[in-house]
């Protein structure tokens, strides 16, 4: 049923018929026979009437308008067409077009793309026919996952089953991108349309699962992103399903950019994945100090990267990444900390794929221990670090430029080892007194001091100096320390490099050693001695004028001593240190191109400026000088104010001072004045209390007069009256004197208080006055404080304006005087540069020439040499062969076999040891040892390339007319076999001097001809046996026969 919807838009179906159509409209594929779908088989009904095909196209399904001709839509419908006709059923389609009681006569693009229960008859993609029946079995996996049975039991699988059946999705679709497309659409053609929850949250799990660990192909994955967007962002989706999209969106961008994984997910991952459960890992640091981090099926390098950051709360990680370290120990020795190989891991990398690849390489290496570990360390010092002051940059930093001073990979000498000594000490414990009683000092100087410069100097003499210098660091905390190791290390000319230990291939001026650590840093290339530690050489960058990197190689192309030549090195990190390379050279170039652009640009402002400003510089200048004037005039009158407000500021001062002291007097009067007061209450009490008492006594005084009234007119009574007469009348004088002087002390204190009231009275006056006067002033000064000061901020005001005018002026003139003086700096700089390179030109063609006379002189000094070489080279090849016969006859080599698994399983141990290149020795009576002496011993770790090293020069003896003889003897299980066959990946001496035969033979045949004859037999029984005679042949009898030398 043709289905009209929206607006129309051209496009093609597979066919090339151009048919009108939206993006949910209907495109129909017409059958090629024109009456049915099955044009092999006659024997089944014909269809009643033939139906069509349509490709229905739904907003959901845009994308995949570009991809209708990668769909076998034809092909899969017509089947599918049969599949219905033959099981009876109106469609296996859930599409929302197929309800209803009829049958359909036309299928749709979007029907093929809807959820059904029964297995497909083909694969939805066009793909090679080898793998469609591999496609089928994926669509029953997908229904097995979301428990799907056709006879609409629901038997959802276990967790165990769901995830067995997922890493039998893994292991048939991880290498194939094709069947990778097709499970990508089969399963986003179970999210379509699927009528029951449950298959459909299923259908969403696996999808977020695939989607995890494995990426479809370009246009499939675009296709497939812009469905699951829609989904994702869809209303009217289950929440749960909606939620696992998302979450597929997400996994499907991060698996489109670090691409498929190399091994197949553990059972563990899949497991973590489908139960939300994070699995962990251990990074270690280069202190040996370590982190846990969590990762998942889909979790990158980059990932890790970040979630470790933020771990240890590390800002600036861009510089950072994780590496590979594998380390190699042997079981009867110690680690070596120098006997580590970190190899860079890829940013886009899996973390399960490299947890795999440990195991799977622990398991390969049973003769040796193997640790692999993940490290987190910089991958390159860049000349931007130094702006970075976050601490754990700096702390990292620190460490790992500790790590490879340790390793001797930075030669000093011994001030600054002492002084990087002593610093490593306070940093790993802090400023002590009396360090080297309190803690093991002698473990601290062998730990921080490399071993080779230690050795250059007594032991002594290097605590004393150490200790010296760690005791001067008193005020120095950890983090000073580390700065000063990193700067001390950073001014060396190989300071901050990153390390590559590479063996030499091609040497043109013949001073490397085989073995070589490469340093690369901002100023260029540093080649080192491995062993010894020694700096070799430096190439600066500019001196590096090509280089590239293979799987196995590096090469440069450099200047040295002013000659090209091409380096060549052996090693897996070749790209490591290109790219390193070329990240110091780009940010070279960019700081210049920088520099460059901002001369660049104000030189263009400059120009612009002054073809502008030039004519009125001189009328700027003027006006410029006349505002100046006028600016310092109003500066002038703005001091005179000032210092006037500044007087009547003193004046008041001096005023308030005044009052102040006026204030003082006034309140010592008044307590003098309150003092008189109660003087004069206490007299006034005491007049008070005499009065009484003559009062007292003067009533006592007539009561005894009474009395001596009637007592009559006796003498004694006389005598009596007289003598109390007397006693009175001396009592009443005395208290009439006392009382009269109270009196007059009572008016003098009356007299000072009115004298001191009247006073008072006077000050309040004048304190009244004094006040007011004041207050007057003050205010009379406030009046005119604030007029001139409104009328100095109206001034101030105009003079601002007039100043921002004249510095904006005199900024715009400043401008334009310093462009012209920079286009002055500029034009001398390119004259200069100018004269210079004139000066270059000569010079290099003054080498030109030089050059070719040197040229044209070694021309004739090469040919000269080739001859020499060529007599030498038959020199050589005689004497060669004259110290073989000097040698003896006949060279024994002895060559000890490492012990096999069921002998290290048994606890068997090696009973030879080897005491130099000639000597061998084993237990013999009494604890005593041994010895045997040949021409060479080659120990456990000798490997099939030095056997043939000291044996390949026998090949050109042979080559030369001599006759040799190489074999081999021993007991059973000695190792013959594997000496001279070996296997295909590492050869023994047998093939290895075949090679080196027809390498000498085509090295030499433009100046010989050589016939080669071989056979090969076997000694049997003392018979002769010729192994390359066919069987039928007859056979006869050989002899072995000795030339006149009897050989």
């Amino acid at each position: 049923m043709e289905g009209q919807r929206g607006s129309n838009s051209s496009l093609s179906s597979g066919n090339g018929t151009e048919v009108a159509a939206d993006v949910s409209s209907c495109f129909y594929v017409p059958n090629p026979s024109g009456t049915d779908f099955d044009a092999e088989s006659s024997s089944l009904p014909p269809l009643s009437p033939a139906p069509q095909v349509a490709l229905s196209i739904p907003a959901e399904l845009a994308a995949a308008i570009p991809l209708i001709d990668r769909f076998q839509v034809e092909a899969f419908l017509r089947l599918m067409q049969k599949q219905i006709q033959s099981a009876g059923k109106r469609g296996f389609f859930y599409s929302k077009k197929s309800s209803g009681s009829h049958v359909r006569e036309r299928f749709t693009f979007e029907d093929m793309l809807c959820f059904q229960k029964d297995p497909i008859p083909t694969s939805l993609l066009k793909i090679n026919s080898d793998l469609v029946s591999r496609a089928t079995k994926l669509f029953h996996l997908i229904l097995k996952y979301m428990g799907v049975d056709s006879s609409d039991r629901s038997t959802p699988p276990s967790l165990d089953e769901r995830i067995e059946l997922v890493g039998k999705l893994f292991k048939k679709t991880l290498k194939r991108v094709e069947l990778r497309d097709e499970l990508f659409a089969q399963i986003s053609k179970q999210t379509r349309h699927n009528p029951d929850r449950q298959y459909l949250i299923k259908a969403w799990e696996l999808m977020y699962l695939c989607a995890s660990s494995m990426p479809p192909s370009k246009d499939i994955g675009g296709y497939l992103s812009e469905y699951i967007h829609n989904v994702a962002h869809d209303a009217t989706i289950e929440p749960e399903a909606q939620v696992l999209a998302v979450n597929t969106l997400k996994a499907l961008k991060r698996s489109i950019k670090a691409g498929p994984r190399h091994s197949t997910p553990g059972r563990e991952e899949i497991e973590a994945l489908l139960t939300g459960r994070k699995l962990t890992t251990i990074v270690f640091f280069l202190d040996e100090t370590f982190e846990e981090i969590s990762y998942d099926m889909a979790t990158t390098v980059s990932d890790a990267v970040e979630e470790l950051a933020g771990t240890i709360k590390l800002s600036a990680f861009s510089s950072f990444s994780l590496f590979e370290c594998r380390k190699v120990v042997s079981s009867s020795k110690s680690s070596d900390p120098g006997n580590e190989e970190y190899i860079g891991l890829d940013d886009n990398k899996y973390i399960g794929d490299l947890l795999a690849e440990f195991k799977a390489i622990k398991d390969r290496n049973k003769g040796e221990i193997l640790h692999c570990k993940l490290v987190f360390k910089k991958k390159l010092f860049r000349e931007s670090d130094e702006a970075v002051t976050d601490l754990m940059f700096v702390q990292l930093s620190y460490v790992q430029l500790q790590h490879d001073y340790l390793l001797g990979n930075y030669p000093v000498g011994r001030d600054d080892a002492a002084q990087l000594c002593a610093l490593q000490i306070l940093v790993g414990i802090g400023f002590v007194n009396s360090p080297e009683s309190c803690i093991d000092w002698t473990s601290l100087l062998e730990r921080f001091l490399p071993r080779q410069i230690a050795i250059t100097r007594a032991k002594r003499e290097w605590e004393l100096d150490i200790l010296a210098r760690y005791r001067s660091m008193e005020n120095v905390t950890k983090d000073d320390a580390r700065q000063q190791f990193l700067r001390i290390l950073k001014a060396l000319p190989y300071g901050n490099s990153v390390f590559f230990s590479v063996r030499k291939i091609d040497d043109p001026i013949g001073l490397l050693p085989g073995r070589i650590i490469l340093g690369i840093n901002k100023r260029g290339v540093h080649f080192f001695r491995p062993v010894p530690k020694e700096y070799l050489h430096s190439a600066e960058l500019r001196d590096i004028m090509q280089f590239g990197s293979s799987n196995t190689a590096v090469f440069f192309k450099m200047r040295v001593a002013g000659v090209l030549h091409i380096f060549q090195f052996e090693t897996k990190q070749g790209e490591e240190i290109c790219v390193a390379l070329q990240t110091h050279i780009n940010d070279v170039m960019l700081r210049r191109y920088s520099k460059a652009r901002s001369a660049a640009n104000s030189l263009v402002n400059g120009d612009i400026s002054c073809s502008s400003k030039t004519q009125n510089l001189e009328v700027y200048e003027k006006r410029v000088q006349d505002l100046s004037k006028a600016y310092e005039e109003s500066e002038k009158n703005i001091d005179k104010l000032m210092d006037e407000l500044r007087v009547k500021n003193q004046q008041e001062v001096t005023l308030r001072e005044e009052l102040e002291a006026i204030r003082n007097g006034l309140e010592l009067e008044r307590k003098k004045l309150l003092e008189v007061t109660l003087e004069r209450d206490k007299l006034r009490s005491l007049c008070d209390e005499k009065g009484s008492t003559i009062q007292t006594l003067m009533s006592e005084l007539r009561g005894m007069e009474a009395r001596l009234a009637k007592s009559g007119n006796t003498k004694s009574s006389k005598e009596t009256k007289s003598e109390l007469n007397e006693m009175n009348n001396q009592i009443l004088y005395k208290i009439q004197k006392e009382l009269e002087v109270r009196n007059k002390e009572l008016h003098v204190a009356v007299d000072t208080s009115k004298r001191l009231l009247s006073e008072n009275k006077i000050l309040e006056q004048s304190i009244f006055n004094t006040e007011k006067k004041k207050k007057e002033e003050v205010e009379i000064h406030q009046k005119r404080y604030e007029q001139e000061k409104k009328v100095l901020k109206l001034r101030v005001s105009e003079l601002e304006n007039k100043l921002e005018v004249l510095t904006q002026d005199l900024d715009s003139a400043e401008s334009a005087i310093e462009s012209k003086n920079s286009d002055m700096m500029l034009l001398q700089s390119s004259l200069k540069e100018l004269e210079e390179l004139r000066e270059m030109k000569e010079d290099i063609d003054r080498k030109n020439e030089q050059t070719a006379a040197i040229l044209k002189m070694q021309g004739a000094q090469l040919a000269e040499l080739e001859i020499l070489y060529k007599e030498e080279q038959v020199l050589r090849k005689r004497y060669y062969n004259t110290i073989e016969d000097m040698k003896g006859k006949i060279r024994v080599y002895c060559r000890i076999r490492p012990l096999n698994e069921k002998e290290s399983s048994e606890w068997e141990k090696q009973m030879l040891a080897t005491v130099d290149e000639f000597t061998v020795e084993h237990p013999w009576k009494d604890d005593k040892r041994k010895q045997h002496i040949y021409d060479r011993v080659f120990d456990m770790r000798a490997t099939q390339d030095d056997i043939f090293e000291d044996t390949k020069y026998l090949v050109q003896s042979a080559v030369d007319g001599y006759n040799v003889c190489i074999f081999a003897y021993g007991q059973t299980g000695s190792g013959k076999t594997f000496t001279i066959y070996g296997h295909e990946n590492n050869p023994g001496l047998t093939p290895r001097a075949i090679k080196e035969l027809f390498n000498i033979l085509k090295r030499d045949s433009n100046r010989f001809s050589f016939s080669l004859k071989v056979y090969m037999v076997e000694l049997y029984q003392d018979t002769l046996v010729d192994l390359l005679l066919p069987k039928s042949a007859r056979r006869l009898k050989l002899e072995i026969k000795k030339d006149s030398k009897r050989m």
